[in-house]
């Protein structure tokens, strides 16, 4: 606990070195299977192949390092922003236990090839409820301690936490709904095109409710506590979270165009795809413009740059995926390398930058010390965005690359190149994406490095300053 202000502290640590262990478990996988791409006899049969290892990376990238760091700073936000201790620490430290025996139990079972076949949803129905449990702990939680709240003003971090624990629950519960027929197998509980389209409704909104809502809570929090201004416009923030959410909702069969699904539900996904740039690069200027005559801080404060390249590549992604959302250039890119490029821009670069910041913020605040060196501070932050980059624009590249050849027709109609002749061309791009992961994960040992030593041999702070 954090004696001076009576917060709960001790158990945000835990969550935090829990996300950051799952997180090097996540970037580590996701490097080995790259490796596996582009040397096949890396995979190692049964348990070692890309097959079984892939959705562990995500599913330990989601919601080992995602869900686990959001947990840390929602409880850690909450406290403050309402001036209220959390309303059970005793369940808090419940939820870190069962926080970690659902996230080792996805693992252990995906290895072992238990899968739904459903992205972001393939855990079989045991581990499925027991998530269900953990969200429905952390939600009580942090409602009860919103509606204890001391602060009567709801500032809009606030906001968006709330929109992550409902839509989660609802997503989740939608989506996950299934016929066990054994303890490690079951059906879904729709079929055909309702469970295609049910999917993708769930699968977008994860993203909208894992990876866009909780950053944007930890960038409206970190934002004006790194630089030590006001945000640009609260009301502007408002404004946008109300329509982020309501647009989000009809996005999902974007993912279903030029598929059985009626053409009137791709169409209104299209469109409101589209619509969505408005709300999301509306967080993008509150940032920029929360930054006017603060720019130098950008050089001067190493907290400044994650975020503030962090919320940048959050309004480049939100470029890049309504333009995916069109019928034209979907028909040209779906199921090509150009769509990981695509998601691993928003995870490594939005998200996973966004979270940098929170900890290097954090970590400082709750053990009462300097941050071990601002020089690996930068030197992380320039191999992370480098590894990124080279990631995300190779797999661009490659995407197109592949797209035009597999739409190359000869004069008869029939397929130019074969699908083999394609895939020997991405071997060079695979490789660039290996590397660039390799980068990426250099930066996250400096990372892990640096807070460690931060904890255990960083300079006392002169003067604790307010968290």
């Amino acid at each position: 606990m954090n004696q001076r202000e009576g917060y709960t502290d001790d158990v945000v640590k835990g969550f935090i070195t829990w996300s950051i262990i799952w997180g090097v478990v996540a970037v580590l996988l996701g490097v080995v299977i790259s490796l596996q791409l582009a040397f096949p006899q890396l995979n190692l049969p049964p348990y070692l192949t890309y097959g079984r290892l892939r959705p562990i990376h995500t599913n330990a990238g989601i919601f080992g390092w995602g869900i686990g760091s959001f947990m840390a700073f929602f409880i850690f936000i909450t406290q403050r922003l309402t001036k209220t201790r959390l309303w059970s620490p005793g369940l808090a430290r419940f939820q870190l236990y069962l926080f970690n025996v659902v996230i080792a139990l996805a693992a252990l079972t995906l290895m072992l090839g238990f899968n739904r076949s459903k992205e972001y949803a393939e855990l079989e129905w045991p581990v499925a409820l027991l998530v269900v449990v953990l969200w429905v702990i952390f939600s009580i939680n942090i409602i009860m301690t919103i509606i204890k709240r001391k602060e009567e003003q709801m500032y809009i971090s606030l906001w968006y936490i709330m929109a992550t624990l409902v839509g989660v629950a609802v997503l989740y519960l939608v989506n996950n709904a299934a016929i066990p027929i054994s303890l490690t197998k079951s059906y879904s509980a729709y079929a055909g095109a309702n469970d295609a389209n049910v999917q993708w409704w769930y699968g977008h909104n994860a993203v909208a409710m894992v990876l866009t809502t909780p950053p944007l809570a930890l960038f409206y929090y970190f934002l004006p506590k790194s630089t030590g201004v006001p945000i640009y416009s609260h009301r502007m923030g408002i404004i946008a979270f109300w329509s982020l959410v309501f647009m989000y909702l009809w996005t999902g069969a974007h993912h279903l165009l030029w598929t059985p699904v009626p053409d009137w539900v791709q169409t209104l996904a299209m469109a409101f795809s589209v619509m969505l740039i408005a709300p999301s690069w509306a967080a993008v200027f509150n940032g920029y413009f929360s930054m006017n005559g603060q720019w130098h801080q950008m050089r001067e404060n190493y907290l400044v740059k994650f975020l503030i390249f962090g919320v940048t590549f959050y309004g480049l992604q939100t470029l890049q995926g309504p333009s995916q959302a069109v019928r034209t250039f979907s028909a040209f890119i779906h199921y090509t390398d150009w769509i990981p490029g695509h998601v691993h821009m928003g995870t490594l670069g939005w998200v996973s930058l966004i979270l940098f910041a929170s900890i290097y913020y954090t970590v400082p605040k709750i053990y009462g010390r300097e941050i071990y060196s601002v020089g690996l501070v930068n030197l992380h932050f320039w191999l992370a965005v480098a590894g990124q980059l080279i990631f995300s624009i190779t797999m661009w590249v490659a995407g197109i690359q592949q797209a035009a050849m597999l739409h190359a027709t000869n004069p008869d109609g029939s397929l130019h190149y074969s699908f083999m002749e394609t895939l020997v061309e991405m071997y060079p791009y695979w490789h660039g994406r290996a590397l660039g992961g390799i980068i990426y994960f250099a930066s996250l040992l400096i990372f892990v490095y640096n807070i460690v030593k931060t904890v255990t041999a960083g300079k006392p702070a002169a003067v604790t300053q307010k968290a």
